[in-house]
């Protein structure tokens, strides 16, 4: 059996809820959105683009035995994790644009049941999390020979939490006929994870339906909001206004906000656009965009109005199956699909976009995506990008940007 068939049946029996089962839903496209606009309209300006970017595939990383479920990078260093239970460090060859994995058993965490659903860095830290319904936390050192160890810190909900919740029964809420739980534990797959813009706060999002909100400097849980959704929920992204956005199967993004001199966070807006289940959001450093990625192969572009809301302007079209993940490096905005390529956007002055690439080379859906600005020259602006795909590998493309 090849690598990648091996993956797609590992990954497909890895899902261990028994009411949702979203990753699996969204591997199959659903009908694209007719009534949103598009804003990539053909013309001259993208066949300028599309003959004129520099793009390749400086190196293909191996050593995962299962799909690569999640991906973040911090300086030279690069975390990724995936279904086989595993977190691995890759550094970056400070010589040139190549990886390299030293020591790859010291830089190998294996961590938990199912697969590594989202990673996150801060500063000394680095936040997990897991299909077996934890986030663990991470202490990154740094040797003498420059590269990282990673030693686990603690796992969430904390003993503390956990000890000090269980004892009042008004802390217990019902998960299914018979069974409770304290608030403060995910009962399903911890999906994703977001830092707030002041770091102070991570918010998680699972399979259970709820949102959490903890604390960074001691790990408490602050917030649990329960039945945020009517099904699972795939997706969070923080704004730099405070704003917190969810993405959910139930083919809704909510906006959460937390309004001065109230304690908890409540719902302000409900978005709805997408004719099927929202697998990835990703929002502007100033937080007057957003983008959204669903199973109708549509990304919905959406802005803030002058009442502080969202309202959408348009969709990217051109992936054929799934969009699965997205991230934005500085004015680019990525995506990555069940289709197995990577696709580069980037808006013009009037408002539409250009698909500047489309990056083929993975033989499996491009399952999460991460990237950073290489270079700055007056011609021209090279950007590094990393793809981890359910074909087990891991892609570094470097993609060369001309200045109009």
């Amino acid at each position: 059996m090849s690598d990648h068939k091996f993956c797609y049946s590992n990954y497909d029996s890895q899902s261990q809820s028994n009411r949702f089962h979203p990753d699996s839903k969204s591997l199959w496209s659903q009908p694209s959105l007719p009534s949103v606009p598009s804003l990539t309209p053909k013309g001259h300006l993208q066949q300028y683009y599309l003959s004129n970017i520099q793009h390749q595939c400086l190196t293909t990383l191996k050593g995962h035995t299962s799909h690569i479920s999640s991906l973040t990078f911090a300086g030279k260093f690069l975390y990724t994790g995936s279904s086989d239970k595993e977190i691995r460090l890759w550094k970056r060859n400070a010589l040139n644009s190549e990886f390299e994995c030293e020591n790859l058993t010291n830089n190998t965490l294996p961590v938990g049941k199912g697969a590594v659903k989202s990673l996150v860095v801060l500063a000394d830290k680095l936040f997990s999390a897991h299909q077996d319904h934890k986030i663990r936390v991470w202490k990154i050192t740094n040797d003498d020979t420059d590269n990282q160890k990673c030693t686990r810190l603690a796992t969430l909900p904390t003993l503390s939490d956990r000890a000090m919740k269980l004892l009042l029964p008004k802390n217990h809420v019902q998960i299914r006929r018979h069974k409770t739980s304290t608030w403060v534990h995910h009962v399903d797959t911890v999906s994703a994870l977001a830092l707030s813009r002041d770091k102070t706060l991570i918010y998680s999002v699972s399979w259970d339906r709820t949102l959490k909100i903890w604390r960074t400097s001691d790990f408490k849980c602050l917030e649990s909001i329960t039945n945020a959704h009517e099904d699972a929920i795939n997706a969070v992204a923080s704004s730099s206004d405070g704003d917190v956005y969810t993405g959910s199967t139930d083919k809704k993004i909510k906006v959460w906000r937390k309004n001065s001199g109230e304690k908890n966070h409540s719902l302000v807006a409900t978005l709805e656009k997408h004719n099927s289940g929202i697998n990835a959001l990703a929002i502007s450093l100033d937080g007057s965009t957003l983008y959204s990625g669903a199973s109708d192969r549509s990304i919905v572009v959406w802005e803030k109005d002058g009442s502080h809301g969202m309202t959408v302007v348009g969709a990217l079209r051109g992936h054929t199956k799934s969009i699965l993940c997205l991230a934005l490096v500085l004015d680019l905005v990525c995506s990555g699909s069940a289709d197995k390529t990577i696709r580069i956007w980037r808006t013009g002055v009037d408002g539409n976009y250009s698909c500047l690439a489309v990056l083929d080379g993975h033989k499996g859906p491009v399952k999460c995506l991460a990237g950073a600005v290489d270079r700055c020259n007056p011609s021209d602006t090279s950007y590094v990008i990393y793809s981890g795909s359910l074909d087990c590998d891991i892609k570094v493309w470097q993609i060369v940007v001309p200045l109009l």
